[in-house]
């Protein structure tokens, strides 16, 4: 989800250029406001917020890429740029691919590129396209080429697939907001009424498995898998949901881990966007400022604070690396926590 609205009131000096790699040491932003003790356990006293790289649109879906015959790498998507782009230490930003979510001819809306991004079993790059209304997947070793896992749901297209996240059984959960459409809810292209959460089986065959959100944006799975998290980016009803996933893969009656109360007693306002699950349980959710920490129970344990819109994060490295898309920035937050 991109918050149009907001516009970060903050600027760095020496910020490295989007495309040059950084020699000398990153810059910082932020600050991590520590409001539980088990936070101490997850993020170092000593840990900063570096800005890896600035001058994007609007970043989003990062993913960490591990055993590629190029090494290890990050990609993000810049949603309104139409652009998926590599990040790593030694080169810095390069484009991965582009267009990554709009094929056709002519301007799409001010997002038509890809979003939410995951690796699935087999090594594959699963992605969100807001233009073309689908969810594709694209070998990363070189061989074959991109094909849509699904682009519709009763024969009526998608609004803008965002989040996903891919299980080990070889299906697929994905949000689908109308955030990615050129005129949002109001677009006359909308074919589908709601805006849902969707399996796609082994089979390929696209299930309904949470009707009933506003605007489901972030999703994640538990370690065991056997929790589906959902955060929703409605203003109105901020909130994160967790669903027992059944042993057919749908989904059973949800529970509210955090929301609205929780936010306001931070002094907090707006959605939530983007998450990610530590092997511990914790959930570590995009949100207002930044990157709200949360325990399996819903304690709010600390903020990382950006300072301003906060898209998504990503466990890479050896698994204890948060990347985070903000805005115009791609961070990094090294944690003592454990990415799965």
């Amino acid at each position: 989800m991109r918050y149009p609205y907001v516009v970060l009131a903050f600027l760095l000096i020496g910020l490295c250029r989007q495309g040059n790699a950084q020699t000398t040491p990153y810059p910082t932003i932020g600050q991590i406001i520590r409001l539980d003790p088990r936070l101490d356990k997850l993020i170092p006293k000593e840990a900063t917020i570096d800005v890896l790289s600035s001058g994007f649109v609007w970043t989003e879906g990062p993913v960490w890429v591990k055993n590629h015959p190029d090494g290890n790498f990050l990609l993000f998507s810049d949603v309104p740029q139409n652009t998926i782009f590599k990040w790593t230490e030694k080169e810095g930003v390069t484009t991965f691919l582009k267009p990554s979510g709009y094929t056709g001819t002519g301007t799409y809306g001010d997002e038509p590129g890809s979003n939410g991004l995951t690796i699935d079993r087999k090594g594959q790059l699963i992605a969100c396209e807001h233009g073309d209304r689908r969810v594709t997947a694209m070998p990363l070793n070189g061989i074959g080429g991109k094909r849509t896992l699904a682009d519709n749901y009763n024969g009526k297209r998608f609004n803008s697939p965002n989040d996903v996240v891919a299980h080990s059984s070889g299906s697929y959960y994905f949000t689908d907001p109308p955030y990615g459409m050129p005129k949002k809810e109001k677009d006359p292209t909308r074919e589908t009424e709601g805006f849902g959460v969707y399996r796609i089986g082994q089979n390929g065959v696209v299930t309904l498995v949470v009707p009933d959100l506003t605007r489901p944006n972030g999703i994640a799975l538990s370690p065991d898998e056997k929790t589906l998290y959902v955060a929703q980016s409605d203003p109105e009803r901020p909130v994160v949901m967790a669903y027992p996933v059944q042993t057919d893969g749908s989904v059973g009656k949800g529970r509210v881990v955090f929301g609205a109360d929780g936010l306001k007693k931070q002094n907090l306002q707006g959605g939530f966007d983007g998450m990610k699950v530590d092997r511990d349980g914790n959930l570590w959710v995009t949100g207002p400022g930044g990157v709200l920490v949360l325990s399996p129970t819903g304690d709010f344990l600390g903020h990382v604070r950006i300072g301003g819109a906060t898209a998504n994060c990503a466990w890479g490295d050896d698994g204890t690396t948060l990347y985070i898309t903000a805005d115009m920035y791609l961070c990094r937050l090294k944690t003592t926590a454990k990415g799965w």
